[in-house]
């Protein structure tokens, strides 16, 4: 049976301070919503207990993401949409912008908030994994001040947190100390977004020497609350990194977890896929280029591991070629930092004078800041950075360029491409009059060397070396 919303009393007292000073005046009386994307689910159907609702959505007290030195703050109240878009999230936290983009569709990302996630404390929620390996801090606020509870300690039981009477979460804080750790994260569900998770895992590692020098491991949906597997992390700390710890990992899984029969799925399932999701986890770190003394780059980790859609787009800001973009995507996972540069320049040197020019028209002129094609924002932004000179040259130097432009396109029809970084304007200039002395064979060839270079000191910068 559908609520009756006369049933029902919501208020919006627009900043925080009012927010908690009302809860504080009537306690237990009040509801916080804020996205509503758990509770108007209850409402819908009739099973919302709680009539008098308090709105905190969008209060400027809760929003926004701080990057700070040493810490990442997260305002209880930003999205999943907030968080897949930020940037140091998506390089420096990637399990917690995949969980982001697992959750719900584009409409619940927009609405749906980290801190309700949190505090509707389901142990299937996507997010809360990740939380956990991450070893989140929880700044919690009354009318009477904040308090800081880790995340380890902040599920008590099936629905249950250590929010007190009048209390909020204001803000998440994260660590910034996992930048080199190796990363992996699955959802097995009916569908990959828009389905709760039958079992879902968070993990992070970082090794040295072959050897694991710290491991954490979460999953949802195998028990009352999001589970850290302290047993597993035990036995795999400080481990050669060999093939039989997948094993080894996995059969530790089934005594530490507590799943049950739903609708969803069935204890045997989730006892299952929980142990594969594991030794797939130590597989992979096992495997996947960890050399001696050093992780996998963090940020080549996670593209690995996204969709290819997502992992085309990233690579067309480091070169405007589809069939380069393609190509690369298609070879992951890539070991390392080494494999990737490598096949990079092996794929640009065998594609087509076609997709060369492709790639051209993906950059602004020398001196101007829009592409003839359409470029990824980052791309143009590294544009400007490559060609900073151009900007700040005189005006007489600039009209030299321009006019040198226009000559070079009417001769070779396609954009002067050279690799701008460390180079003067004027040395700029020099090699755009030297190279119209070329003919359009050996042209075509020049500036696709210089685009190969370009490429590879955009791939450095994406990979932060």
């Amino acid at each position: 049976m559908r609520s009756d919303p006369r049933d029902y009393q919501i208020v919006a007292p627009g900043t925080l301070q009012s927010v908690l000073s009302l809860m504080e005046r009537e306690p237990g009386r009040w509801m916080p919503i804020a996205g509503g994307t758990d509770l108007m689910v209850l409402y819908a159907a009739g099973k919302l207990p709680n009539r008098k609702l308090v709105s905190i959505w969008n209060l400027p007290e809760l929003r926004g993401i701080e990057a700070l030195p040493e810490e990442v703050r997260i305002g209880a109240g930003c999205t999943y949409s907030d968080l897949r878009r930020h940037e140091v999230i998506a390089r420096e936290f990637p399990l917690l912008a995949s969980a982001a983009a697992w959750t719900g569709g584009i409409a619940n990302q927009n609405r749906g908030t980290l801190g309700g996630n949190i505090v509707n404390a389901s142990p299937a929620a996507d997010s809360l994994p990740a939380l956990l390996v991450y070893e989140a801090v929880v700044v919690v606020v009354s009318a009477h001040g904040e308090r800081d509870v880790p995340y380890t300690q902040f599920h008590q039981g099936y629905k249950k947190h250590a929010l007190q009477s009048g209390e909020l979460i204001r803000t998440i804080k994260l660590s910034r100390k996992y930048s080199d750790y190796f990363f992996f994260a699955r959802k097995v569900g009916s569908r990959r977004a828009q389905a709760i998770s039958k079992v879902c895992i968070a993990a992070l590692a970082k090794t040295g020497d072959r050897t694991i020098e710290d491991v954490r491991i979460a999953l949802g949906s195998v028990a009352p609350v999001p589970l850290r597997l302290n047993d597993t992390e035990n036995l795999l700390q400080g481990k050669k990194l060999e093939a039989e710890l997948a094993k080894l990992a996995a059969g530790s899984v089934a005594r530490q977890i507590r799943p049950i029969d739903d609708i969803r799925s069935t204890t045997n399932y989730r006892t299952a896929v929980a142990a594969n999701l594991v030794s797939k986890f130590v597989e992979t770190l096992c495997s996947k280029g960890m050399l001696p003394g050093r992780s996998m780059n963090h940020i080549l980790a996670r593209w690995n591991e996204a969709p290819s859609t997502n992992a085309n787009k990233e690579m067309l800001a480091c070169c405007g070629s589809t069939a380069w973009a393609e190509r690369i995507t298609q070879l992951r996972p890539f070991a390392g930092d080494t494999s990737l540069l490598t096949a990079s320049d092996e794929i640009w040197n065998s594609l087509t004078r076609k997709d060369w020019l492709q790639a051209f028209r993906s950059h602004p002129r020398i001196g101007e800041s829009a592409a003839s094609a359409q470029a990824p924002a980052r791309s143009l932004a590294w544009s400007q950075q490559e060609q900073g000179s151009a900007a700040r040259a005189d005006n007489d130097l600039k009209s030299a360029l321009a006019a040198a432009n226009r000559a070079y396109e009417e001769k070779f029809g396609h954009i002067f491409i050279v690799c701008a970084t460390g180079k003067s304007a004027a040395e700029i200039l020099a090699i755009l009059r030297r190279r119209m002395q070329n003919d359009k064979d050996a042209e075509i060839r020049e500036a696709a060397e210089e685009q190969r270079q370009i490429t590879q000191l955009r791939l450095k910068k994406w990979l932060g070396l």
